[in-house]
């Protein structure tokens, strides 16, 4: 299945080859957790592959920690295989203090097959 890719202010997703990668910008908090679930939740549904790149978030509180590990668990829970892309100081030590890392597994940095970041298309939701 190829998902249909997404892109707005707040989320950039694209697919290529069941892989997912989707990138959030901006303050991950109550108001946007509520705009974002139903999107992580349909592209948690359909990847083979989803990785969270949250390089691009400037603040993220409690309400948005439970979308990553709601994101996590669902991912994992039909098989498929979870990355969580961050390199924030503040939100890596909310991970640490929350002791959710060995479920979020965050990593600094992502790589690419050049092939599959060419192959990628992109659509702006409304």
């Amino acid at each position: 299945m190829q998902l249909i890719p997404r892109q707005g202010r707040h989320l950039e997703a694209r697919s290529s080859d069941g892989h997912t990668v989707a990138a959030l910008r901006g303050e991950l908090d109550l108001v946007l957790v509520r705009r974002l679930r139903p999107e992580l939740d349909a592209l948690a549904r359909e990847s083979d592959a989803l990785t969270l790149d949250i390089r691009g978030l400037t603040f993220c509180d409690a309400t948005g920690l439970g979308l990553l590990v709601r994101c996590a668990e669902r991912t994992r829970e039909r098989g498929a295989r979870w990355r969580l892309l961050c390199d924030q100081p503040r939100i890596l030590r909310l991970i640490r203090l929350t002791a959710l890392g060995d479920l979020l597994r965050p990593e600094a940095a992502l790589v690419e097959a050049a092939s599959g970041a060419s192959a990628a298309r992109t659509h702006r939701p409304e």
